[in-house]
């Protein structure tokens, strides 16, 4: 494990600039489409879903090791109908950003990477040996009461969760009241720039609405525009929060990214140039990296 983390930290060269990521894909895009998965749909990894954007990467571990490797687990939740109008789809960006982002990790460091990845609902029995939970659009997620006790439990135990692309005070409120459910007197704290979550890899010596990664279409009219941000409830979210619960001891257990969209920077992998350019090599893979390498050394 120390090799696999000081390999990445070498992933951060050039202070903080990130690097000019190698290509790995030949074209066409997928026949899937994540608005048409369903919420119930029987499956366990990202493997089984055919790929929206270009062709996603495959690869293979040695033989004898599949299990000791790191794997990206998605959180799949049920929706509450009477939430925000747009938002609470538990496979946005799926499974696109959950391999670009783990091959990323294998190619680039000496980090082994399930090259499948998974998805999980907080009661499957092997919650435990993920460390690492992403969720996306959490601003429309309705749990339940036993998911509610194993989420508060998973975190307490040492997991952590990242919360991704929800926008506006709607969403917002949403998700902070399913964390204060399941984890009865937890407070979120908005995250300072000098916070070493910031800087576990690469630099990143700027303000957090420099780091906003809209989705790819904004992103790519954004060279002309100018606007990152999105539009929910009549409002401009235009303000990026990062804020972050700890436990009594100080350690991080969720970290949410509001009023951004780094799934859809891991997802679109060299299909729009300017996007991948500016919003996936510049602000969305390397603030995803230094989350997680912040929770693996601390």
């Amino acid at each position: 494990m120390r090799k696999a983390l000081l390999a990445l930290l070498a992933f951060g060269l050039l202070h903080g600039t990130a690097p000019s990521l190698p290509g790995q894909w030949g074209g066409g895009r997928g026949s899937g489409g994540e608005g048409w998965l369903s919420e119930d749909a029987p499956l366990r990894t990202a493997r089984e879903v055919p790929g929206h954007s270009v062709e996603t990467p495959t690869w293979r571990n040695d033989p004898g090791f599949e299990r000791d490797v790191w794997t990206f687990a998605r959180l799949r939740y049920h929706r509450n109908p009477y939430g925000p109008r747009r938002a609470g789809y538990c496979f946005t960006d799926f499974p696109d950003s959950d391999l670009n982002f783990s091959w990323r990790l294998q190619q680039l460091t000496s980090l082994r990477v399930d090259p499948d990845g998974r998805v999980l609902r907080l009661t499957d029995p092997d919650l435990s040996d993920h460390p690492f939970l992403y969720v996306v659009e959490p601003g429309g997620m309705d749990l339940e009461p036993d998911e509610l006790k194993a989420l508060g439990a998973y975190l307490r135990n040492g997991g952590f969760l990242m919360a991704d692309d929800f926008w506006g005070p709607l969403e917002w409120g949403n998700f902070e009241q399913q964390i204060r459910r399941a984890l009865p007197g937890a407070g979120f704290v908005e995250l300072p720039m000098d916070h070493p979550v910031f800087h576990s890899v690469f630099d990143l010596g700027t303000s957090k609405n420099a780091l906003q990664t809209p989705n790819f279409r904004a992103g790519e009219n954004s060279q002309y525009t100018g606007v990152t941000w999105e539009y929910h409830d009549g409002e401009e979210c235009r303000e990026v929060h990062i804020r972050a619960v700890f436990d009594e001891r100080g350690r991080m257990m969720v970290i949410a990214c509001h009023n951004t969209d780094n799934g859809d920077g891991w997802e679109r992998e060299q299909e729009y140039q300017y996007f991948f350019r500016e919003f996936s090599e510049k602000r969305a893979y390397p603030l995803g990296v230094n989350i997680l390498v912040y929770t693996l050394t601390h």
